[in-house]
């Protein structure tokens, strides 16, 4: 029973370090967030951290991995399996990456990445490799989906895929850099609403539902 115990306080660590290293990375930024910062806020030793991660750029690359990886991986599987028309599995992955982007605390990593690129240049390859071309990768496949099932206009599924994500990666820059001068809450689900009504109105063929 002790033994059982200790596993699951044991599974339990890893996603306390990976809030903790969140925490931490908000408030000082990612060059200025130390492995003893995080143990600090986690509530562990520094020792526990290495344990589960190797260096702060593994903490962040788990993080990145574990909320923006998770929500292409999600979306991917739904595609799978999908057999309807090409426009609603366009509004069912944008309006879940722009869920993702209005609500989750997670959001803060692209803005950290974008602030200190030009000191850690393996993140920005990782992040594009991992999260970028993945994402770009999956919203190709859609669009030439679309098009192959004459439902979409043929049009460059290379430009279209990086129209379709443009509005959520506003949406997270609004929300992490500029939304504190706003005199009210912004409409984020109206922002993904709207792109949606004009995306799918430009991609649809003409004569074509939207």
């Amino acid at each position: 029973m002790e033994t059982q115990r200790w596993r699951r306080r044991k599974d339990a660590r890893s996603p306390e370090i990976l809030d903790a290293a969140l925490s931490c990375f908000a408030e000082k930024g990612f060059a200025g967030t130390r492995m003893d910062d995080i143990a600090a806020r986690a509530g562990v030793s520094k020792g526990t951290i290495y344990l589960y991660f190797n260096s702060k750029e593994a903490v962040f690359k788990a993080l990145a991995r574990q909320s923006v990886g998770a929500q292409i991986e999600t979306v991917t599987a739904h595609m799978r399996g999908f057999e309807g028309h090409t426009a609603d599995l366009l509004r069912f992955v944008i309006a879940t990456l722009g869920h993702f982007a209005s609500t989750s605390d997670r959001v803060v990593l692209p803005r950290l990445l974008l602030a200190e690129v030009g000191n850690f240049p393996e993140l920005a390859e990782f992040w594009r490799r991992e999260i970028i071309d993945r994402g770009l990768a999956l919203f190709e496949s859609i669009i030439r989906r679309g098009v192959g099932r004459g439902e979409f206009r043929d049009v460059p599924p290379q430009h279209a895929a990086r129209l379709c994500i443009a509005p959520v990666l506003l949406l997270i820059l609004w929300r992490t850099i500029f939304a504190r001068f706003d005199d009210g809450p912004y409409d984020y689900q109206g922002l993904i609403n709207t792109h949606l009504d004009t995306l799918l109105r430009g991609l649809a063929r003409e004569g074509a539902r939207t």
